[in-house]
């Protein structure tokens, strides 16, 4: 072979050697999963990379501002070894070595080079911050601002909601509410001095909405301090007819007269409002001596298609006949001063068919008939339309006479001055053991009556001075209710622990007993007590749940009430309650109220979170309120930072179920 032949073959062979390794190779990169790592990147394909994405801002600013574009960060695989904060990171995904900002490279205008960097962080430092507006998201970690007028409500009471929507809430719930806890914040949310719902300068009709809600919540008082600068010309009709309603249910007739012929003949007011216009024009010429006036206000409200208990009313009054109130459906102030033209004396029927607010005005007018006087306090207590306090001093001023023999209340109103006289007794009494049994039978006989709650808290100040001693052991329960009323726990705590510990030397014949599980009720409405503190008494309500004292409803009822409050429910409280069959009774509010219910108190909207929780809770509070509707209530009032009212509300739930001795 010659020297070119050897020569030839040499190259050959060096050029499929070439060819071998360079094949290998590829086969390596276009493996899915290489055996091991690779300093090479993969290449699929030759075509261009794509342009990586746009740069933008993680959150669009809500208030259409204009934006200027954000900063990318700096790789972290920077030569100098360092990464700043910027305001928005960049894409992920951004290819290593590409330059950062806009794409199309480094000669797009826009994109700063590594040179400009530090000049351009300077300026982003020195830039303006971002508006609240456009970060997307609430500060809720703060402390609202409280309002100065004793409420215990934050200054932006009314945050997220404008005055339609206000109005549109209030029309969805029962006023008054029935449940004590919820009535407590509905009488601080309506009479806060917060700053009004948006909308307000331009709209004068919160002002009315307020004196509307307090009216029929039974505050008349509080309505008219709300009316006290209302125009009364007629240059706002509605307005002016609230006012001249609430002067005429609170006896200042010639006031509520002028007001009312201010605002006759408005069109654009509501048909109720505008019935009730018509009978107190009808009313104001009655009480002046034209009784034919009121006969043809009873025409025009005809006229007009208002149909109302006014206008038979009005009738009955233009003919000189005593009205038929039996055949009345329901009694309002109005109604009443018409009534009282024609003389009726104490109908039994007034106040089995009176509103709200007649309620509270014959409990608490010193004219109205004593008997009278007396039934409808305790009827108004029932309903929360008035106070306690309001309940008390009907019994004060009425109680120190003997009940009239044939008074029109029957026995009704008998025993209602019993009642009267009882309390009187508990006031005036000075011996303890005598107090004690006062205190008693005025309680069983408002159980019996309906209205334990509201006696409970006129017993308050009674029992409040009464000492834990052996002598009057049985009493030791109705201590701890009376406190826990009260909001006074660590007295409820004191007497429960002084009627568990008779039984240690005396027995039961000592009047003694367990009440542990009434240290575990105090624990769950005392807001003031350490988180670490919460569940040390809920083993005795484990073992009353093993006796049987609880039925099943009473069983979900704990568990809901303590899965709300964030407790670590007893998994024998779980198995027993999970044993019975589910509740499915008690209220449950429209479609789409719980979510509008968790929504407004993940935003801290109080006045939206409690109108909310009103409807779900529904018309009689939390004891007539389905599991699910009770938890979740008692859930959005501690997210809004409600927690004393949400464990109020839990008390509530349990309270009247509570296991009790036979004693008591």
């Amino acid at each position: 072979m010659t020297d070119r032949s050897r020569h030839c073959l040499r190259l050959w062979s060096l050029l499929g050697a070439a060819l071998l390794s360079a094949a290998s190779h590829r086969v390596l990169a276009d493996d899915a999963w290489p055996p091991y790592p690779r300093d090479e990147p993969a290449r699929r394909s030759k075509a261009p990379a794509s342009p990586p994405p746009p740069m933008q801002p993680m959150l669009r600013p809500l208030d259409g501002a204009p934006q200027r574009p954000a900063q990318a960060v700096p790789d972290p695989r920077d030569a100098r070894g360092t990464q700043e904060a910027t305001p928005y990171a960049a894409p992920y995904g951004q290819p290593y070595g590409q330059p950062y900002g806009p794409p199309g490279g480094a000669g797009d205008a826009g994109s700063p080079s590594r040179e400009a960097l530090p000049a351009q962080r300077a300026a982003d430092r020195a830039a303006p911050p971002v508006p609240e507006t456009a970060r997307g998201v609430e500060r809720l970690d703060l402390s609202p601002v409280m309002a100065g007028d004793g409420s215990g409500l934050p200054l932006e009471l009314w945050r997220g909601l404008d005055v339609k929507t206000v109005e549109t809430l209030i029309a969805r719930i029962e006023i008054p509410p029935r449940s004590p806890a919820i009535h407590d914040l509905w009488r601080r949310l309506v009479t806060s001095n917060a700053t009004p719902p948006a909308g307000e300068r331009l709209n004068a009709g919160f002002d009315g909405i307020r004196a509307e809600v307090l009216f029929r919540s039974g505050m008349l008082k509080e309505a008219a301090a709300t009316l006290a600068n209302a125009k009364r010309d007629g240059s706002e009709p509605l307005t002016t007819i609230l006012a001249a309603r609430n002067d005429i249910a609170l006896g200042q007739r010639e006031q509520g007269c002028a007001a009312a012929k201010a605002a006759s003949g408005a069109k654009d007011v509501p048909k109720p409002v505008r019935a009730e216009e018509i009978e107190m024009l009808g009313f104001c010429a009655a009480a002046a001596g034209n009784a034919s006036a009121a006969g043809l206000a009873a025409d025009l409200a005809r006229d007009e298609g208002l149909a109302s208990p006014g206008v038979a009313l009005l009738d009955a009054v233009a003919a000189g006949s005593k009205p038929n109130v039996q055949h009345l459906k329901s009694i309002s102030v109005v109604d009443y001063r018409l009534l009282e033209l024609a003389k009726p004396g104490a109908d039994p029927a007034i106040v089995e068919r009176a509103q709200p607010a007649l309620l509270a005005l014959l409990a608490t007018d010193v004219n109205s008939p004593p008997e009278m006087r007396l039934v409808a306090a305790e009827a108004a207590a029932r309903l929360n339309a008035i106070t306690p306090e309001a309940l008390a001093e009907a019994y004060r001023s009425v109680g120190q006479t003997a009940a009239p023999p044939g008074n029109g209340h029957g026995k009704g109103g008998e025993a209602a001055h019993q009642r009267a006289s009882l309390f009187r007794a508990i006031e005036a009494e000075r011996t303890p053991l005598k107090k004690v049994r006062l205190i008693r039978g005025f309680l069983d006989a408002a159980r019996q009556n309906d209205f334990y709650q509201p006696a409970l808290e006129i017993v308050v100040k009674p029992a409040a001075g009464l000492q834990p001693v052996p002598e009057i052991g049985w009493f030791a329960e109705t201590g701890v209710e009376t406190a826990l009323i009260a909001g006074d726990y660590a007295r409820a705590r004191a007497w429960a622990t002084f009627g568990s510990g008779l039984d240690r030397p005396g027995g039961p014949a000592s009047g003694g007993g367990n009440l542990g599980h009434w240290l575990a009720l105090a624990d769950i409405a005392d807001p003031a007590l350490p988180k670490a503190d919460r569940g040390r008494e809920l083993p005795a309500v484990e073992q009353l749940a093993l006796q049987g004292r609880f039925n099943a409803d009473q069983l979900n009822r704990i568990a809901t009430v303590l899965d709300a409050l964030d407790y670590n429910v007893p998994m024998k409280l779980w198995e027993a309650a999970s044993r019975g069959p589910q509740p499915t009774a008690g209220h449950l509010p429209a479609t789409g109220v719980l979510s509008e219910l968790q929504d407004a108190s993940k935003k801290q909207q109080f006045g939206r979170t409690v109108l909310l929780a009103m409807d779900t809770l529904g018309p009689q509070g939390a004891e007539g309120a389905h599991m699910i509707a009770l938890g979740d209530s008692i859930r959005a009032l501690r997210r809004a930072g409600l927690d004393k009212d949400a464990r109020r509300l839990g008390l509530e739930a349990l309270f009247a179920a509570w296991p009790r001795q036979a004693s008591n």
